[in-house]
Formats: structure tokens, C-alpha cells, sequence
């Protein structure tokens, strides 16, 4: 009996020592299901390069047929913009490139086809950061043209050639500082600036277009240069981007500023569809007007202004 006894005795110790066993494993495992899984913030490389761009194309087309109003018989006009950036940024240096391309034209019966719209924009800024406040040292590029040939139109008279393909084309280097505390604004300065302006097309350059030497191609300028970029979303289907040169030549008139400014404003009104607004302002002291009778006046201040409703589309990485 005693035999029994401590037999069943064994067989309930062992019974309940594996009975606990399992119920702690069952709890270890629960309690390494509940935990949450974190990652080390080591084991994410951070993004080197941000891409993308914008490409939209606005187009308008009327036709009038025994129209009591009167009007043209038909117009139509194409406006299109390509926009490409790609911005790198890693440890202290960054490098913001961007690319604008924008042509557009209007046809119309009394008056033919016109060009609207025509530029070529880059732009290539590095920068290696020296300073906790967001200064850089830094070096910049800018190109700028346009496509086609353009024209004044003075009156009845023939149209005159106003620029064409590198004519004017603007080439410039800047070397100096860079306050960039964000991706959205920077303020680029330089006290040594190279620029070039460049007339390819043998008529403008024998007239001295642009400021270049009669039949000359190429003008050299030295001075003091300042760009300020600023973008911001002003609401989640609304924003907007602008930038502003100026330039100083130290070799003549240094007190008379060149400006060039661009603005971009994009309103989404679906996925697909976008209405724009653009305004651009030019003055340069080197450049010459054309005045209503077609013959050569002082420099005056140039502006474009833009408005379009149309197809837009946005990419990025």
C-alpha cells in the first residue's frame, strides 16, 4: 500500500511540474507577442536624393462663324511647363538642382501664330554647411535661354527679330554663402560673380543686342550677385514657388541692379486638373526696348504675366 502510495505520489509531482512548465511557456510566449517591435533608427539609411517634378499643358481653342458680336474666325492657344528637380542633402552638404522648361503660342486668324511663352531655366547650387544656423559656403550655376525666334510686332509695319535660339543666353557662376534652414527658403550671396551673356544670331549681335559689342557674341561681366527662393504650400491644394536675382555689374554702372524674378502659383482643382498663375519681371540696363514704331528705346522694366486652366500631373520619388 505504501508502495502505492508514494507511486501516486511521484505521479502527481511530475504531472503538476509539467502542467506548470507548459502554462510558463505559454505565458513567455504571450508576453513576447504583446511586446511592441521597434526599430533602430541606425538600420533606416536616410534618403540621399528627393525627386520629381511637375508637367502641365493648358489649351484654348474658339472658333466664330457669322458671329454678329464679331471676333476672330478661330484662335487657339498651348501653354506647357515641365518642371524637374532632384535635391541631395547628407551630413553637411547639399545640392539642389532645378529645371525649367515652359513654351507656349497663340493662333489666331487676323493676327497668325505668336510665341507666348519660351524658357530654359537650370539651376545647380552645392553647399557644404559650416555653421549650426543653416550658413553654407557655397557655388552656383544658372543657364538660361529660349527655344524659338522671337518678335515685336510695331503696327502695320513688319515684325522685328527680337532674340532666338542662345541669343540672349545667360551664363552664370557664383561662388559665396548660403543661409538654408529649410527646403522651403535660401538666400544665396556673392561678391564675386561671373556673368556671360551670349547673342549667337549674327543680325542681334551686328545690332548690339543684349548689351554685347556690335557683332560681338559674348559679353563679360564681373560683380555682386544675391538670389533669394522661397516656396510654401499656402493650403493642401494650393502652392506656390518664387525666386529673385539680382546682379551688380562692377565694370559699368554698378548703381543700376539687374532683376529677374520669376512666380508660380498652382491651384488643384482635381487630381488632374490645375489652374496657374505665373508672373515673371525682368530689368536689365544693358538691354534695349523697342518702341511702338519699331525703332531701339532705353531699357525698360519687361513682365510676363500667365494665367491657364489645364492638364498637370506631379511625380516623385
Amino acid at each position: 500500500m505504501k508502495k502505492i502510495s508514494f507511486f501516486v505520489f511521484l505521479m502527481s509531482t511530475a504531472f503538476l511540474s509539467i502542467s506548470y512548465a507548459q502554462d510558463q511557456n505559454i505565458q513567455d510566449l504571450k508576453a513576447e507577442a504583446a511586446k511592441s517591435i521597434t526599430k533602430d533608427p541606425n538600420d533606416t539609411a536616410n534618403q540621399v536624393w528627393k525627386k520629381g517634378g511637375l508637367f502641365s499643358i493648358n489649351i484654348n481653342q474658339g472658333a466664330l462663324s457669322n458671329w454678329a458680336a464679331g471676333g476672330d474666325k478661330s484662335s487657339l492657344s498651348v501653354a506647357s511647363l515641365l518642371n524637374l528637380y532632384a535635391f541631395y542633402k547628407k551630413d553637411r552638404q547639399i545640392w539642389d538642382n532645378t529645371l525649367d522648361i515652359a513654351y507656349g503660342f497663340v493662333n489666331t486668324t487676323s493676327l497668325g501664330s505668336r510665341k507666348a511663352d519660351d524658357r530654359f531655366d537650370f539651376l545647380s547650387k552645392y553647399g557644404y554647411q559650416f555653421s549650426k544656423d543653416s550658413w553654407y559656403a557655397s557655388a552656383l550655376l544658372n543657364f538660361r535661354t529660349q527655344f524659338t525666334k522671337g518678335y515685336t510686332y510695331p503696327g502695320d509695319d513688319p515684325k522685328v527679330l527680337t532674340s532666338n535660339f542662345f541669343s540672349p543666353a545667360y551664363i552664370l557662376v557664383s561662388p559665396g554663402v548660403t543661409y538654408q534652414p529649410n527646403s522651403n527658403f535660401s538666400v544665396s550671396l556673392s561678391p564675386v560673380t561671373g556673368r556671360w551673356t551670349v547673342v549667337s544670331d549674327k543680325v542681334l549681335s551686328d545690332a548690339g543686342a543684349f548689351g554685347v559689342d556690335p557683332g560681338k557674341t559674348i559679353k563679360t561681366e564681373f560683380g555682386a550677385f544675391g538670389t533669394v527662393n522661397y516656396k510654401a504650400n499656402i493650403s493642401e491644394n494650393a502652392s506656390y514657388a518664387g525666386r529673385l536675382d539680382l546682379f551688380s555689374n562692377y565694370l559699368h554702372n554698378p548703381q543700376n541692379i539687374d532683376l529677374y524674378m520669376t512666380n508660380m502659383l498652382l491651384v488643384k482643382v482635381t487630381k488632374l486638373i490645375t489652374v496657374s498663375l505665373s508672373l515673371d519681371m525682368i530689368y536689365d540696363d544693358d538691354v534695349k526696348s523697342v518702341n511702338a514704331e519699331g525703332n531701339p528705346a532705353g531699357p525698360k522694366v519687361q513682365l510676363k504675366e500667365l494665367m491657364g486652366i489645364g492638364l498637370s500631373y506631379r511625380f516623385k520619388n
